[in-house]
């Protein structure tokens, strides 16, 4: 490990993760409450590689990206939320903010999560979905699981025998809602997809159309999540 004293060049060699920078040891200690700007403050002993670099043990992929804001305060057009990752990581709070402010994460960030939040053990529920997914892939293709989405209190009161009425099995079934929000079904379904398929997962979703009887009610309270293995 290695201090920075003043009297090194004011060039600094950095290794992110393998990917290798250079700049202006000011540039790095452009806002001073930043995790860069306390790192290389000269307080700290810095590993360094085998080529005397200075080592930061981070991916280094979105780096070049975070640097150019700090020498020239561009914003990127691309992998905003990657970069917003590693600007909440390094601290930056200026780029934190302006980040934030582009369209896509603030349709993220105060459209989305703000609904999504709204929906009772929405994130439980979605490693629930996941689990029972792959608990049933063995030796199959794919995994169906049923989802009931209850969009009012006034669903609610009826899951009872909406679920009493189900032919599938009634112990598998993930249940979402209600909420208090706008969005609407389909809404909260695209945010389903969205999310499990952000971890990989091929899947797909389908109305659950139930058999229709002159002595009960028909739901369409069900859907069909279909995950595709292979």
């Amino acid at each position: 490990m290695t201090d920075l004293c003043p009297q090194h060049s004011p060039v600094v060699q950095l290794n992110v993760g393998g990917h290798l920078f250079s700049t202006f040891l000011s540039t790095l200690r452009k806002h001073p409450e930043s995790r860069l700007a306390e790192l290389f403050s000269g307080t700290h002993k810095l590993r360094t590689d085998a080529q005397g670099r200075y080592f930061i043990d981070r991916d280094g992929s979105h780096f070049g990206a975070v640097l150019d804001f700090l020498r020239l305060d561009s914003l990127p057009t691309e992998n905003i939320q990657e970069v917003h990752r590693e600007a909440v990581y390094y601290n930056i709070k200026p780029l934190i903010k302006l980040l934030e402010e582009t369209p896509r994460l603030f349709g993220e960030l105060v459209g989305r999560q703000q609904f999504l939040s709204r929906v009772p053990h929405y994130k439980e529920n979605i490693e629930v979905l996941i689990r029972i997914a792959r608990a049933e892939a063995i030796a199959a293709r794919r995994s169906t699981i049923m989802i009931c989405v209850l969009r009012t209190e006034e669903d609610l009161g009826f899951y009872d025998n909406a679920i009493s009425s189900l032919e599938a099995d009634k112990e598998s079934v993930v249940t979402f809602g209600p909420w208090k929000a706008s969005p609407s079904v389909k809404d909260l379904l695209d945010c389903v997809k969205m999310d499990i398929e952000s971890q990989g997962y091929a899947v797909s979703v389908q109305p659950h159309v139930m058999e229709k009887s002159f002595l009960s009610r028909s739901y369409d309270y069900f859907y069909k999540l279909i995950f595709t293995w292979w």
